[in-house]
């Protein structure tokens, strides 16, 4: 069992999706950690007021909300915790703004458990962590450029899909249909 002194390692996992949420926890649980679920912002912040986790698992899409505005929260009741924002929709500007907002690591989906682990930093490091991340061979699409400048454009304009469609001088609905879409592999 993963343990701070003599107490399990507690994590707070916050995911809409009730299915991963399950497989999440249940392999979490597993590895020896305390795993506490939660479905959305609101639920999030309720659990950890309660159980004080050493680290959270967040995505980024909760229903209707966005992952992001539960880090601050989060990080306002606990300094400490390493937080980790999963999604299935990546970009660079999103985690650009994960890492702004003050998680520790931003993974893509579908995540393995032990790159999750790893990621909360909160376990003894391995020799080999310090070697940094690899540079791909090729670079990024056409496609997957232009679904992070989208992305990007779409962070500096809080959402809001109306301005960032005449920012981006496209009409809202192709504008909907691409972000409808999930993004381009690299």
């Amino acid at each position: 069992m993963e343990t701070r002194g003599s107490y399990p390692v507690r994590l707070l996992v916050v995911e809409d999706d009730d299915v991963f949420r399950g497989v999440l926890t249940r392999a979490l649980v597993r590895r020896g950690f305390a795993v506490h679920a939660a479905a959305g912002v609101a639920e999030g912040v309720e659990v950890a007021q309660q159980v004080v986790p050493h680290g959270a698992i967040v995505d980024l899409r909760l229903g209707g909300e966005s992952g992001l505005c539960l880090v601050p929260q989060l990080l306002a009741m606990n300094r400490d915790l390493h937080i980790v924002v999963l999604t299935g929709y990546a970009s660079v500007a999103t985690a650009v703004e994960a890492i702004k907002q003050g998680a520790v690591h931003y993974l893509a989906k579908p995540a393995d458990v032990d790159a999750i682990v790893a990621a909360l930093d909160l376990l003894p490091k391995f020799e080999d962590s310090t070697a940094p991340a690899p540079i791909p061979d090729q670079p990024l699409s056409v496609d997957r450029l232009e679904w992070e400048h989208i992305q990007k454009v779409l962070l500096e304009h809080d959402g809001n899909v109306s301005a960032t469609a005449r920012v981006l001088n496209m009409h809202r609905r192709t504008l909907q249909r691409k972000l409808g879409k999930r993004p381009p592999r690299s």
